[in-house]
Protein backbone atom coordinates (compact mmCIF):
# COMPACT_ATOMS: atom_id res chain seq x y z
CA UNK A 1 0.00 0.00 0.00
CA UNK A 2 1.23 2.95 -0.98
CA UNK A 3 -1.16 5.61 0.23
CA UNK A 4 -4.20 6.22 2.20
CA UNK A 5 -7.03 8.21 3.39
CA UNK A 6 -9.65 8.24 5.97
CA UNK A 7 -12.39 11.10 5.93
CA UNK A 8 -14.46 10.68 8.99
CA UNK A 9 -15.89 12.67 11.76
CA UNK A 10 -12.56 12.37 13.71
CA UNK A 11 -10.64 14.22 10.85
CA UNK A 12 -10.32 14.65 6.97
CA UNK A 13 -7.08 12.88 6.40
CA UNK A 14 -4.98 10.07 8.25
CA UNK A 15 -2.88 11.74 10.27
CA UNK A 16 -5.44 13.78 11.94
CA UNK A 17 -7.23 10.61 12.48
CA UNK A 18 -4.19 8.69 14.14
CA UNK A 19 -3.61 11.60 16.29
CA UNK A 20 -7.26 11.64 17.66
CA UNK A 21 -6.70 7.85 18.40
CA UNK A 22 -3.52 8.46 20.07
CA UNK A 23 -5.67 11.21 22.65
CA UNK A 24 -8.33 8.66 22.83
CA UNK A 25 -11.13 10.60 20.96
CA UNK A 26 -14.13 9.00 19.76
CA UNK A 27 -16.38 10.57 17.01
CA UNK A 28 -19.61 8.61 18.93
CA UNK A 29 -21.57 11.34 20.13
CA UNK A 30 -24.80 11.17 21.63
CA UNK A 31 -27.56 12.53 18.40
CA UNK A 32 -31.21 14.38 17.91
CA UNK A 33 -32.26 13.63 14.80
CA UNK A 34 -34.95 12.84 12.42
CA UNK A 35 -32.96 9.39 11.84
CA UNK A 36 -35.00 8.42 14.83
CA UNK A 37 -37.89 9.88 17.67
CA UNK A 38 -35.41 9.13 20.57
CA UNK A 39 -31.83 10.05 21.25
CA UNK A 40 -29.10 7.44 19.90
CA UNK A 41 -25.15 7.66 19.80
CA UNK A 42 -23.17 7.32 16.42
CA UNK A 43 -20.34 8.92 14.75
CA UNK A 44 -22.02 11.24 12.44
CA UNK A 45 -20.84 14.32 9.64
CA UNK A 46 -22.09 17.53 11.16
CA UNK A 47 -25.02 18.64 9.50
CA UNK A 48 -23.36 21.26 8.02
CA UNK A 49 -20.69 19.50 6.25
CA UNK A 50 -23.17 17.72 4.47
CA UNK A 51 -24.63 20.94 2.50
CA UNK A 52 -22.46 20.30 -1.10
CA UNK A 53 -22.64 22.08 -4.09
CA UNK A 54 -22.50 20.79 -8.14
CA UNK A 55 -23.93 17.79 -9.27
CA UNK A 56 -22.04 15.53 -6.44
CA UNK A 57 -23.89 13.79 -3.71
CA UNK A 58 -22.90 13.81 0.01
CA UNK A 59 -21.57 10.37 -0.50
CA UNK A 60 -20.10 11.19 -3.87
CA UNK A 61 -18.20 13.87 -2.20
CA UNK A 62 -16.61 11.90 0.56
CA UNK A 63 -15.51 9.27 -1.84
CA UNK A 64 -14.15 11.81 -3.85
CA UNK A 65 -11.78 13.52 -1.13
CA UNK A 66 -11.16 10.44 0.19
CA UNK A 67 -9.37 9.23 -2.93
CA UNK A 68 -7.96 12.56 -4.32
CA UNK A 69 -5.87 12.81 -0.49
CA UNK A 70 -4.48 9.54 -1.00
CA UNK A 71 -3.76 10.43 -4.63
CA UNK A 72 -1.60 13.70 -3.73
CA UNK A 73 0.06 11.58 -1.48
CA UNK A 74 1.21 9.37 -4.12
CA UNK A 75 2.71 9.22 -7.86
CA UNK A 76 0.31 7.29 -9.56
CA UNK A 77 -0.94 8.28 -13.26
CA UNK A 78 -4.76 8.21 -13.48
CA UNK A 79 -4.55 8.64 -17.51
CA UNK A 80 -2.70 4.97 -17.17
CA UNK A 81 -5.33 2.10 -18.62
CA UNK A 82 -3.41 -0.12 -15.85
CA UNK A 83 -4.46 2.16 -12.87
CA UNK A 84 -8.16 1.23 -11.58
CA UNK A 85 -10.98 2.29 -9.54
CA UNK A 86 -12.36 0.54 -6.76
CA UNK A 87 -15.84 1.66 -4.80
CA UNK A 88 -16.74 -0.23 -1.96
CA UNK A 89 -20.14 0.58 -0.10
CA UNK A 90 -23.26 -1.37 1.26
CA UNK A 91 -25.64 1.16 0.05
CA UNK A 92 -24.45 4.51 -1.55
CA UNK A 93 -26.65 6.83 -2.14
CA UNK A 94 -29.79 5.03 -0.42
CA UNK A 95 -31.12 8.21 0.86
CA UNK A 96 -32.02 9.06 -2.38
CA UNK A 97 -35.38 6.96 -2.10
CA UNK A 98 -36.60 7.92 1.12
CA UNK A 99 -38.79 10.68 1.62
CA UNK A 100 -39.99 11.04 -2.15
CA UNK A 101 -43.32 13.03 -3.11
CA UNK A 102 -44.61 9.90 -5.16
CA UNK A 103 -43.94 6.56 -6.25
CA UNK A 104 -40.68 7.60 -8.37
CA UNK A 105 -37.51 6.08 -7.43
CA UNK A 106 -34.38 7.39 -9.43
CA UNK A 107 -32.88 4.03 -9.72
CA UNK A 108 -30.42 5.35 -12.07
CA UNK A 109 -28.75 7.50 -10.07
CA UNK A 110 -29.00 5.63 -6.91
CA UNK A 111 -27.12 2.85 -8.65
CA UNK A 112 -23.95 2.23 -7.20
CA UNK A 113 -21.56 2.52 -10.52
CA UNK A 114 -23.11 5.62 -11.48
CA UNK A 115 -21.73 6.85 -7.78
CA UNK A 116 -18.33 4.77 -9.17
CA UNK A 117 -18.44 6.49 -12.61
CA UNK A 118 -18.99 9.93 -11.47
CA UNK A 119 -15.82 10.10 -8.78
CA UNK A 120 -14.26 8.11 -11.51
CA UNK A 121 -14.89 10.76 -14.29
CA UNK A 122 -13.80 13.86 -11.96
CA UNK A 123 -10.54 11.91 -10.68
CA UNK A 124 -9.41 11.48 -14.18
CA UNK A 125 -9.73 7.18 -14.31
CA UNK A 126 -9.69 6.44 -18.18
CA UNK A 127 -10.18 2.83 -16.68
CA UNK A 128 -13.77 1.81 -15.99
CA UNK A 129 -14.27 1.44 -12.44
CA UNK A 130 -15.92 -1.63 -10.39
CA UNK A 131 -17.90 -1.63 -7.23
CA UNK A 132 -17.36 -4.09 -4.62
CA UNK A 133 -20.73 -4.05 -2.15
CA UNK A 134 -20.80 -7.38 -0.06
CA UNK A 135 -22.52 -6.27 3.37
CA UNK A 136 -19.68 -5.40 6.09
CA UNK A 137 -16.65 -7.49 4.20
CA UNK A 138 -16.97 -5.08 1.59
CA UNK A 139 -13.89 -3.03 2.19
CA UNK A 140 -11.79 -6.18 2.42
CA UNK A 141 -13.46 -7.94 0.11
CA UNK A 142 -12.63 -4.95 -2.26
CA UNK A 143 -8.80 -4.73 -0.98
CA UNK A 144 -8.25 -8.56 -1.22
CA UNK A 145 -10.36 -8.32 -4.68
CA UNK A 146 -7.81 -5.61 -5.95
CA UNK A 147 -5.01 -7.59 -5.14
CA UNK A 148 -5.94 -10.20 -7.27
CA UNK A 149 -6.46 -7.84 -10.13
CA UNK A 150 -2.43 -6.75 -9.29
CA UNK A 151 -1.40 -10.20 -9.03
CA UNK A 152 -3.13 -11.07 -12.37
CA UNK A 153 -1.41 -8.68 -14.08
CA UNK A 154 -5.16 -6.96 -15.10
CA UNK A 155 -3.92 -3.87 -13.15
CA UNK A 156 -0.36 -1.93 -11.89
CA UNK A 157 -2.24 0.32 -9.58
CA UNK A 158 -5.75 0.41 -7.70
CA UNK A 159 -7.23 3.12 -5.92
CA UNK A 160 -9.95 1.83 -3.29
CA UNK A 161 -12.37 3.94 -1.74
CA UNK A 162 -14.83 2.63 0.65
CA UNK A 163 -17.73 4.80 2.59
CA UNK A 164 -21.32 4.78 4.26
CA UNK A 165 -23.58 7.43 5.86
CA UNK A 166 -26.27 6.90 8.25
CA UNK A 167 -29.58 7.16 6.56
CA UNK A 168 -32.93 6.44 7.57
CA UNK A 169 -33.45 3.78 5.64
CA UNK A 170 -30.05 2.00 7.13
CA UNK A 171 -31.14 2.99 10.86
CA UNK A 172 -34.25 2.03 10.74
CA UNK A 173 -33.05 -1.55 9.30
CA UNK A 174 -30.63 -1.83 12.04
CA UNK A 175 -33.21 -1.22 14.59
CA UNK A 176 -35.36 -3.58 13.32
CA UNK A 177 -33.26 -6.38 13.85
CA UNK A 178 -32.75 -4.75 17.65
CA UNK A 179 -28.83 -4.36 16.79
CA UNK A 180 -28.16 -0.70 18.30
CA UNK A 181 -26.79 -0.26 21.39
CA UNK A 182 -28.74 2.82 23.20
CA UNK A 183 -25.36 3.65 24.42
CA UNK A 184 -21.39 3.97 22.74
CA UNK A 185 -20.77 0.43 21.90
CA UNK A 186 -18.77 -2.02 24.13
CA UNK A 187 -16.95 -4.17 21.76
CA UNK A 188 -15.96 -8.09 24.02
CA UNK A 189 -17.39 -6.33 27.01
CA UNK A 190 -19.14 -8.12 29.12
CA UNK A 191 -21.94 -5.52 29.08
CA UNK A 192 -22.34 -4.97 25.53
CA UNK A 193 -25.70 -4.47 23.97
CA UNK A 194 -25.28 -3.29 21.02
CA UNK A 195 -23.19 -1.59 17.50
CA UNK A 196 -23.22 1.88 17.02
CA UNK A 197 -23.06 3.52 13.50
CA UNK A 198 -20.66 5.66 12.17
CA UNK A 199 -19.94 7.57 8.92
CA UNK A 200 -17.01 7.42 7.00
CA UNK A 201 -14.85 7.57 3.83
CA UNK A 202 -10.93 6.02 3.57
CA UNK A 203 -8.70 4.57 1.05
CA UNK A 204 -5.80 2.70 0.17
CA UNK A 205 -3.35 2.79 -2.67
CA UNK A 206 -2.66 -0.82 -4.08
CA UNK A 207 0.62 -0.87 -6.43
CA UNK A 208 2.50 -3.53 -8.40
CA UNK A 209 5.42 -2.01 -7.46
CA UNK A 210 7.69 -2.45 -4.52
CA UNK A 211 8.02 1.12 -2.44
CA UNK A 212 10.48 1.60 0.11
CA UNK A 213 8.25 1.93 3.30
CA UNK A 214 5.13 0.62 2.05
CA UNK A 215 2.52 -1.65 3.84
CA UNK A 216 2.45 -5.23 1.87
CA UNK A 217 -0.97 -6.87 1.79
CA UNK A 218 0.68 -10.35 1.42
CA UNK A 219 -2.69 -12.88 2.08
CA UNK A 220 -6.20 -12.84 1.62
CA UNK A 221 -9.58 -14.87 2.23
CA UNK A 222 -13.39 -14.55 2.21
CA UNK A 223 -15.83 -17.42 3.70
CA UNK A 224 -19.36 -17.75 4.18
CA UNK A 225 -21.37 -19.48 6.48
CA UNK A 226 -24.96 -19.37 5.49
CA UNK A 227 -25.81 -19.38 8.79
CA UNK A 228 -28.48 -16.64 8.55
CA UNK A 229 -29.24 -13.26 6.70
CA UNK A 230 -28.68 -11.01 9.67
CA UNK A 231 -26.92 -14.01 12.42
CA UNK A 232 -23.33 -15.22 12.21
CA UNK A 233 -22.37 -18.78 12.64
CA UNK A 234 -22.55 -19.89 16.64
CA UNK A 235 -19.35 -21.77 15.93
CA UNK A 236 -16.62 -19.41 14.22
CA UNK A 237 -15.35 -21.85 12.07
CA UNK A 238 -16.42 -20.14 9.09
CA UNK A 239 -13.67 -16.98 9.80
CA UNK A 240 -11.16 -19.23 11.08
CA UNK A 241 -11.55 -20.69 7.66
CA UNK A 242 -10.56 -17.40 6.33
CA UNK A 243 -8.04 -16.74 8.69
CA UNK A 244 -6.29 -19.67 7.99
CA UNK A 245 -6.35 -19.66 4.02
CA UNK A 246 -5.45 -16.06 4.60
CA UNK A 247 -2.33 -17.28 6.43
CA UNK A 248 -1.54 -20.04 4.24
CA UNK A 249 -1.35 -17.56 1.42
CA UNK A 250 0.65 -15.05 3.24
CA UNK A 251 3.07 -17.91 4.09
CA UNK A 252 2.74 -16.79 7.85
CA UNK A 253 2.66 -19.15 10.66
CA UNK A 254 0.28 -18.38 13.75
CA UNK A 255 3.13 -17.37 16.13
CA UNK A 256 4.55 -14.38 13.64
CA UNK A 257 0.88 -12.27 14.03
CA UNK A 258 1.90 -9.58 16.43
CA UNK A 259 -1.92 -8.30 16.69
CA UNK A 260 -5.53 -8.54 15.31
CA UNK A 261 -7.67 -5.95 14.20
CA UNK A 262 -10.83 -7.61 14.65
CA UNK A 263 -14.77 -6.71 13.31
CA UNK A 264 -15.58 -6.45 17.34
CA UNK A 265 -18.78 -4.64 16.69
CA UNK A 266 -19.98 -5.08 20.26
CA UNK A 267 -23.27 -7.30 19.57
CA UNK A 268 -23.97 -10.35 21.29
CA UNK A 269 -23.46 -12.90 18.43
CA UNK A 270 -20.47 -11.09 16.35
CA UNK A 271 -17.99 -10.77 19.37
CA UNK A 272 -19.19 -14.31 20.65
CA UNK A 273 -18.37 -16.06 16.75
CA UNK A 274 -15.01 -13.95 16.45
CA UNK A 275 -13.82 -15.10 19.78
CA UNK A 276 -14.28 -18.62 19.33
CA UNK A 277 -12.82 -18.50 15.65
CA UNK A 278 -9.63 -16.86 16.96
CA UNK A 279 -9.37 -19.51 19.71
CA UNK A 280 -9.81 -22.08 17.00
CA UNK A 281 -6.77 -20.31 15.05
CA UNK A 282 -4.67 -20.62 18.70
CA UNK A 283 -4.51 -17.05 18.67
CA UNK A 284 -6.26 -16.16 21.91
CA UNK A 285 -2.92 -14.74 23.36
CA UNK A 286 -2.33 -12.17 20.67
CA UNK A 287 -3.44 -8.94 21.47
CA UNK A 288 -6.85 -7.84 20.09
CA UNK A 289 -8.42 -5.19 19.49
CA UNK A 290 -12.01 -3.20 17.75
CA UNK A 291 -11.85 0.34 16.64
CA UNK A 292 -15.68 0.87 16.40
CA UNK A 293 -15.67 2.60 19.96
CA UNK A 294 -14.16 5.40 18.14
CA UNK A 295 -15.85 4.85 14.78
CA UNK A 296 -18.83 3.12 15.11
CA UNK A 297 -19.79 0.63 12.32
CA UNK A 298 -18.84 2.45 9.09
CA UNK A 299 -20.31 -0.53 7.19
CA UNK A 300 -18.55 -0.02 3.57
CA UNK A 301 -16.13 2.21 4.58
CA UNK A 302 -15.05 -0.23 7.90
CA UNK A 303 -12.41 -2.68 6.45
CA UNK A 304 -10.55 -0.42 4.75
CA UNK A 305 -10.46 2.34 7.19
CA UNK A 306 -9.95 -0.40 10.20
CA UNK A 307 -7.12 -1.45 8.05
CA UNK A 308 -5.47 1.69 7.44
CA UNK A 309 -5.47 2.40 11.45
CA UNK A 310 -3.44 -0.88 11.60
CA UNK A 311 -0.93 0.17 9.16
CA UNK A 312 -0.27 2.78 10.64
CA UNK A 313 -0.50 1.14 13.90
CA UNK A 314 2.65 -1.35 12.66
CA UNK A 315 4.20 1.85 11.36
CA UNK A 316 4.89 3.38 14.45
CA UNK A 317 4.41 0.32 16.55
CA UNK A 318 1.61 0.96 18.76
CA UNK A 319 -1.88 -0.87 19.58
CA UNK A 320 -4.81 1.15 20.35
CA UNK A 321 -6.85 0.29 23.13
CA UNK A 322 -11.18 -1.09 22.44
CA UNK A 323 -12.70 1.97 23.64
CA UNK A 324 -16.08 0.36 25.94
CA UNK A 325 -14.06 -2.93 27.21
CA UNK A 326 -13.85 -3.26 30.74
CA UNK A 327 -14.70 -7.04 31.70
CA UNK A 328 -14.34 -10.05 29.15
CA UNK A 329 -17.80 -10.69 28.02
CA UNK A 330 -17.33 -13.81 25.44
CA UNK A 331 -17.08 -17.49 26.41
CA UNK A 332 -13.78 -17.94 24.93
CA UNK A 333 -11.56 -15.29 26.33
CA UNK A 334 -9.22 -13.27 23.87
CA UNK A 335 -6.85 -10.92 24.39
CA UNK A 336 -8.13 -7.54 24.37
CA UNK A 337 -6.32 -4.61 24.15
CA UNK A 338 -7.32 -2.00 27.41
CA UNK A 339 -4.92 0.64 27.76
CA UNK A 340 -2.27 1.97 24.68
CA UNK A 341 0.05 -0.76 24.08
CA UNK A 342 3.82 -0.18 22.72
CA UNK A 343 5.64 -3.13 21.13
CA UNK A 344 7.60 -3.99 18.31
CA UNK A 345 5.00 -4.80 15.00
CA UNK A 346 5.86 -6.67 11.95
CA UNK A 347 2.66 -8.54 10.95
CA UNK A 348 -1.31 -7.64 11.66
CA UNK A 349 -4.51 -9.71 10.63
CA UNK A 350 -7.52 -7.80 9.73
CA UNK A 351 -10.99 -9.63 10.24
CA UNK A 352 -14.32 -8.72 9.12
CA UNK A 353 -18.08 -10.42 9.11
CA UNK A 354 -21.25 -9.28 8.04
CA UNK A 355 -24.91 -10.23 7.08
CA UNK A 356 -25.56 -12.83 5.16
CA UNK A 357 -22.69 -15.37 7.26
CA UNK A 358 -19.86 -13.65 4.62
CA UNK A 359 -15.99 -13.25 6.91
CA UNK A 360 -12.90 -12.17 5.91
CA UNK A 361 -9.37 -11.84 6.85
CA UNK A 362 -6.34 -10.01 5.78
CA UNK A 363 -2.85 -10.19 6.40
CA UNK A 364 -0.66 -6.97 6.35
CA UNK A 365 2.89 -6.87 6.72
CA UNK A 366 5.55 -4.17 7.80
CA UNK A 367 8.13 -3.85 4.70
Amino acid sequence: MVADNIYSPLGKNTRANIDALKLGKSGIQRHDSDLSPDPFYASLFPPDDKIVNGTKTFFEQIVFESALDALQESRIQRSDKKTGFILSTTKGNISLAENLPNEYIPEKRISLNTSADIVAQELGFVSEPLVISHACISGLLAMITGMRLIQSGLYDNLVITGADLITSFIYSGFNSFQALSPNPCKPFDAGRDGISLGEAAATVILSATKISGATLLSGGSVSNDANHISGPSRTGEELWLAIRRALEQSRTDVKEIDFISAHGTGTRYNDEMEAKAIHRASMENIPTNSLKGYYGHTLGAAGILESIVTIHSMKENMIFPTLGFTNPGTEMRVNIVKELKISGLRKALKTASGFGGCNAAIVLEKA
